[in-house]
């Protein structure tokens, strides 16, 4: 059994996750100090892709960064290409998870007791220091839980990854894109294997997730 399509959706899941998980704290933590207004509209731009059909997110991936097209070409100078490339798978991952580590990280943020970050003022505690040693443990529960949603989505993405990177076995292959090949060639059994591996896969990140909430339940409770 060939085992790459495991591999390159775990590695695409675990680095999209990493690049999410900065660039969704950094969104959400700005995001909750904007007026009401703003804001508004800020959630409606980074929120879009959860609500979108993920082919139409693959859609869009392509005409920004398709080979023929002013980005593309010129990342292609560099040796970067994301159509057709695992990588690429990366890309995809990211702006599909984003969404949902941006709302959790947000929602976190905006329930965090402000008069813990107004007391380290007080004790001459720079902003930075306030952020990574007050703020993050606070809202750590929160933080972890979109974390693992995000590794769960970026995980289960088929629509935009395979607009993106397409299928090419040993290449770009996940998961996702298997089991529909598979399903394509009348390959059942092959499928349905896959389709296992990935409910096992994901019951264990929603044990995750329903762990942290009780934690987070029980820290609200104390």
């Amino acid at each position: 059994m060939d085992l790459y399509p495991l591999w390159n959706s775990l590695r695409i899941a675990a680095i999209s996750s990493v690049l999410v998980f900065f660039l969704g704290i950094v969104a959400a933590y700005y995001a909750a100090r904007l007026p009401r207004a703003v804001k508004g509209v800020l959630d409606v731009v980074l929120t879009l892709p959860m609500v979108l059909p993920p082919t139409v997110c693959g859609y869009f991936l392509i005409l920004v960064f398709g080979v023929k097209r002013p980005l593309g070409m010129f990342l292609s100078q560099f040796g970067i290409k994301f159509v057709m490339t695992w990588y690429g798978g990366i890309l995809a991952a990211t702006v599909v998870a984003f969404p949902l580590m941006y709302r959790t990280a947000r929602g976190a943020f905006e329930s965090f007791d402000k008069t813990l970050a107004y007391a380290g003022q007080t004790l001459g505690l720079s902003n930075t220091y306030i952020f990574w040693r007050i703020r993050m443990p606070a809202c750590r529960q929160g933080i972890l839980a979109g974390t693992v949603l995000a590794f769960a989505r970026a995980l289960g993405e088929y629509g935009a990854t395979s607009m993106l990177i397409g299928y090419t076995p040993g290449r770009t292959a996940t998961i996702s894109t298997t089991v529909y090949q598979l399903w394509r060639t009348n390959d059942e059994g092959g499928a349905f294997t896959w389709v296992m591996i990935n409910l096992a896969i994901s019951a264990v990140v929603l044990l995750c997730v329903n762990m942290l909430e009780d934690r987070q339940k029980k820290a609200v409770k104390r």
